[in-house]
């Protein structure tokens, strides 16, 4: 154990610039751990308020994936700069540091790296397929160097084309996490695991094959059957999820690569970060979600002249997801009782966040699925640096107590 982590750190220091290296051991490690101690103090006082915001910033994408909840294929919609500053802004008033960026295909916003570059004093993970990440853009996130590009890889050539609905997908995503360690950038690559890639991804051959081109962590979604067009098809069995879990928790102990996983805590117990309250989300339309596929909102980035805190501390609906989430599962409550996110939306009349108008329809005709949530099999970490970094600053805060 101890000679792998020393072997990653070795891998961190002799592939990255020691700039970029710096900076997210510092407004990512360092001010994130600062922005939880911050966010467990609030909760101490009855307010909460994320440390991590994942913000989607474009609808538009380039490509047309199975599964994707977003209304890609519809007219642009984008959070533009100055909104983003003010957002920024005032979630680091309360100590926040670090934010998710999404989309659609972040890169397809016009002003993303302007958004990054008026905001050095924060760290941001990009969420792409990796297409935009020419040898230019990968200079930019360079010379900005507060971003690390987290780069989803679906699987082969053939399953790529397949699931994101395009030819060739592949080669240009390999194309693009090559750029990005070519400029020396912390690069990550994130897969959402489904039937089709299971078997090609969920193996340590598939780890070393990213450790060789010189990926720095990897990040395994287990598929959400979720959107105008679900494809249940693609969903994980109860004893698929179970061996992601224990693959992800051997395979930390084995490989030079940091691999993160966002649905279990130290102990192997199933968690949901929307029900903790650690995360939410702004949609592309500014709309305040409890999680990226939970398209109904009350609030917007733009209620109480921009004040996101206020907004979201004084928020009814996102209290009572909370709640009715922690109290219903561990797991995810849209995939196992969507029955009860129907009820938070009634309750509270929610708005359809979608430009198709159709997420109520969805809802309603949604079955109950498994989640991650398993409780006679937990599978506890076995790094320490993991067990310990997410008891203490990343997983739990008695959401489930």
């Amino acid at each position: 154990m101890i000679r792998n982590m020393t072997a990653l750190g070795f891998r961190m220091v002799r592939t990255t610039k020691p700039r970029l290296l710096w900076n997210v051991s510092y407004k990512m490690g360092y001010k994130g751990m600062r922005s939880v101690q911050r966010f467990k103090k609030r909760l101490k006082q009855g307010q909460v308020f994320p440390p991590f915001l994942f913000i989607s910033i474009t609808n538009s994408c380039n490509l047309r994936c199975q599964g994707c909840w977003v209304d890609v294929d519809k007219p642009q919609s984008i959070i533009p700069l100055d909104e983003m500053n003010r957002m920024i802004g005032n979630a680091k008033k309360h100590g926040n540091s670090f934010f998710g960026i999404l989309g659609g295909e972040p890169f397809m916003h016009p002003q993303l790296i302007d958004i990054l570059d008026a905001n050095r004093d924060c760290y941001f993970q990009v969420f792409t397929n990796g297409h935009p990440i020419t040898p230019k853009m990968a200079k930019e996130l360079a010379r900005v160097g507060n971003a690390t590009p987290l780069i989803s890889v679906e699987g082969t050539a053939s399953v790529s084309d397949e699931r994101r609905g395009r030819s060739g997908v592949l080669n240009k995503t390999l194309a693009g996490i090559r750029n990005c360690v070519d400029e020396g950038l912390i690069t990550g690559v994130a897969t959402s695991v489904c039937q089709t890639n299971f078997d090609d991804l969920v193996r340590e051959e598939w780890i070393d094959r990213l450790i060789e081109l010189g990926v720095h962590y990897n990040w395994f979604h287990t598929y959400r059957a979720v959107g105008p067009v679900s494809n249940p098809q693609l969903a994980l069995s109860p004893e698929q999820i179970l061996a992601v879990r224990k693959f992800v928790v051997e395979m930390r102990n084995e490989k030079p690569i940091v691999l993160i996983d966002a649905y279990w805590d130290d102990k192997g117990e199933a968690l949901c970060p929307a029900a903790t309250g650690v995360s939410h989300h702004i949609s592309p339309f500014g709309d305040v979600e409890p999680c990226p596929i939970i398209q109904f909102a009350n609030e917007s980035i733009r209620d109480n002249d921009g004040d996101l805190f206020k907004t979201m501390t004084e928020s009814k609906m996102l209290a009572d997801f909370r709640k009715t989430a922690a109290q219903a599962t561990r797991g995810c409550i849209v995939l196992e009782r969507p029955d009860l996110l129907a009820d938070v939306v009634e309750r509270h009349g929610c708005r359809d966040t979608t430009i198709r108008g159709t997420a109520g329809n969805e809802l309603a005709a949604m079955t109950s699925r498994p989640s991650q949530y398993d409780p006679e099999n937990a599978i506890p970490e076995k790094n320490w640096f993991y067990r310990f970094a997410k008891k203490h600053w990343f997983f739990g805060f008695g959401a489930y107590t």
